[in-house]
């Protein structure tokens, strides 16, 4: 699923959306049957007994009744999952998501070109912000061949949501609204916001149906650098979107009824392209560990993060980055495939710009001024203060994030392993060691095969996986020797 560009595509982006098969419900017999062997592993022969005489008699009674309700709102949708899951996981729950739910880490990745070095935070961030800017056209004009497993069709709708995408709070339940479109659909917008010292900018990314090159990009963020050095900071609205989520939408509406003019800012960076932050932070520790920039990226200052944006690139004052996303619209491997798709063209230009250095005029970045009073200023400091607790409670969830660099899959596939299989496995003999037990384990599956597939879930800790853990720790652990790549 990497990512396949050409400059004539025989295929469009989107073209398989609309012949993509239905999600099928899976079968009563086979879904309860899979739940026995998830269980196995951890039950007692007794218990094991007894939650299958549960399971029996729920298959020859309630399930068949509701199994048969599935059945029913799969005749009418093409996604039978999709309504709920997006309702339950994302948009009704209230507790703060920026904290809770949005996913993120360090990308582009940093030792390929781009040393941790001050002085060129803002260089480094026109040349990344280029080659987003460069995938976003990717999107817009289908060059991005469809994903496929083998010869089989993926989804592609989640890649629609990473551009001019937003969460909007509501009491009960937030939305999703999605401004992006394909060339072949209409006008798109094109601008990015830069948040810098809790400032808002905003500027146009494309100039005479061209986007913005290094240089012009580099020009237009220095504009915004030099109007908040040395001055006060802002007022740090963007704080109220790491909020309890009703209370976030409380505020919102209180800010709109303030001044329409609020309104429309908020409408600016809901359907900008995506968030570019200014960060004075210096999170980079080693070439092999990325646990101070994953941190950072998680729980940084949330006065320069939107947190309901669909895409939040942080670039750091040592010239690293990272990036933050809701959830809600799509799964984590499209800032993936994405983020890698940046890194692969880093690493071929070796980090640099090798283009034109003219600079067309054009307009200087607008700054977004919310029109505020006391009341807001207090739901800010709320939201600030609040985010700081959750943040100091997080000291008891150790976030550790290092790249592996002993071997990778290659040298697994050559032992006719897959990759995930070898991972499995060793994420259960590490876990079987440790506490002398295995570990329930929740592994991602992906139903993208389907029409708006997104996700399902697996359970990897099965009785060959307990018996492989067993055999690791025996004397010896044989086969160890033969899965391990000798270095």
């Amino acid at each position: 699923m990497t990512n396949q560009l050409s400059e004539f595509p025989t295929e469009r982006t989107f073209q398989y959306q609309h012949s993509l098969p239905p999600l099928p419900v899976p079968s009563l017999e086979g879904s309860l049957a899979k739940y026995l062997v998830a269980v196995r592993p951890f039950a007692t022969e007794e218990e094991y007994q007894v939650t299958a005489a549960v399971v029996k008699r729920f298959g020859e009674g309630t399930g068949k009744d509701l199994h048969q309700k599935l059945l029913q709102r799969a005749r009418t949708r093409r996604n039978w999952l999709e309504e709920w899951w997006l309702n339950s996981a994302y948009l009704e729950m209230r507790y703060p998501s920026q904290l809770n739910v949005n996913f993120g880490g360090p990308a582009p990745y940093l030792e390929h070109c781009w040393p941790p070095t001050e002085g060129v935070q803002l260089q480094r961030t026109s040349i990344s912000m280029w080659h987003t800017l460069q995938y976003w056209d990717l999107l817009r004009t289908e060059r991005l061949d469809p994903h496929k497993a083998g010869n089989v069709v993926l989804d592609m709708d989640q890649f629609r949501m990473l551009f001019c995408t937003c969460k909007v709070p509501g009491v009960t339940k937030d939305t999703i609204i999605n401004y992006f479109k394909t060339e072949s659909e209409g006008p798109c917008p094109s601008h990015v916001v830069v948040m810098c010292k809790g400032r808002f900018f905003s500027f146009d990314a494309v100039c005479d149906g061209h986007i913005l090159t290094p240089p012009e990009l580099l020009r237009q963020l220095t504009h915004v650098k030099q109007c908040c050095e040395g001055e006060p900071a802002g007022d740090g609205i963007a704080a109220l979107t790491s909020e309890e989520r009703t209370r976030w939408a409380k505020a919102r509406e209180y800010l709109i009824g303030i001044d329409p003019a609020n309104k429309t800012i908020l409408e600016t960076i809901q359907s900008s392209l995506f968030v570019v932050s200014l960060d004075d932070a210096k999170p980079y520790a080693t070439a092999e560990n990325y646990t101070p920039v994953s941190l950072e990226v998680l729980t940084g200052d949330p006065t320069i993060r939107w947190g309901d944006k669909s895409y939040n690139s942080l670039s750091f004052a040592d010239g690293t980055f990272g990036s933050n996303c809701d959830h809600a619209p799509f799964e984590g491997m499209v800032l993936v495939t994405h983020c890698y798709y940046v890194d692969q063209q880093l690493k071929a230009t070796d980090g640099k710009w090798k283009g034109s250095e003219t600079v067309r005029p054009m307009p200087l970045p607008e700054e977004l001024v919310f029109t505020v009073d006391d009341r807001v200023r207090s739901d800010v400091a709320h939201a600030k203060q609040q985010h700081l607790c959750v943040c100091l409670q997080t000291q008891d969830l150790q976030v550790v994030c290092y790249a592996f660099t002993s071997f990778g899959k290659a040298a697994i596939k050559q032992r006719k392993l897959h990759p995930d299989t070898f991972i499995q496995l060793a994420l259960q003999l590490a876990y079987y060691r440790q506490h002398g037990r295995l570990g329930s384990c929740y592994e991602t599956a992906m139903t993208r095969r389907f029409y708006h597939g997104r996700t399902e879930t697996m359970r990897p800790c099965t009785l060959e996986a307990q018996n492989c853990s067993w055999g690791g720790c025996s004397h010896g652990a044989p086969w160890l020797r033969v899965l391990l790549p000798h270095q």
